[in-house]
């Protein structure tokens, strides 16, 4: 594999950019809550969430699929505040320091700001277990410049893969795990 050198102001623009396609893979969810309380466990299995309001499965991919395609408004009703993401960057990170609606927002206009048209479809249905729920997705878009090391030029279609698996608690998004074929959006780009 070839390394790539960044200076350290770019570096972390780039590990958003990389990593946060995976990310914005939208991810169908639904669960029940976190079992460690009966409170919370009892709304989860009415689908009820913090507020009373139904957290059904579909509504809540929605607004998970309206939210990484860029409507930012549906980050405070679908993420937690102790919202984590675990994502290999590529400077080694886990991505633990993507915290709550705040983190994440800014994780998904980081990225949209290299591919501005970005949009995410499903590509395998929604897999669910319990508070977990994880599904597979792809992502096309232009790529607008700016991406430290990439020789492609503005205006050259991407598209890559990836699978996302989401745990739910009290009827919001509270861990995400992402994998994204880094490998392919890289070589489209011609970093490698």
């Amino acid at each position: 594999m070839t390394d790539i050198h960044v200076t350290a102001p770019r570096r972390r623009a780039l590990l958003l950019v990389l990593a946060a396609p995976a990310a914005l893979g939208f991810t169908a969810t639904t669960a029940a809550a976190d079992t460690s309380t009966t409170g919370s466990s009892a709304r989860a299995a009415s689908g009820a969430g913090r507020h009373g309001t139904a957290r059904k499965p579909k509504a809540m991919l929605d607004a998970w699929l309206r939210l990484w395609n860029g409507d930012y408004t549906q980050a405070p009703g679908i993420i937690s505040a102790d919202f984590r993401v675990h994502a290999a960057l590529l400077d080694g990170g886990d991505g633990s320091a993507i915290r709550g609606v705040d983190g994440l927002v800014a994780w998904i206009g980081q990225t949209r700001a290299a591919f501005p048209d970005l949009r995410f479809a499903i590509q395998v249905a929604p897999l669910v277990d319990g508070r977990h729920a994880s599904v597979r997705w792809t992502a096309t878009g232009t790529y607008a410049g700016g991406f430290p090391g990439a020789k492609a030029a503005p205006g050259t279609e991407v598209a890559f893969t990836g699978t996302d698996t989401l745990r739910i608690r009290d009827g919001r998004f509270v861990e995400y795990w992402v994998n994204s074929d880094t490998l392919q959006l890289l070589t489209q780009l011609k970093v490698i």
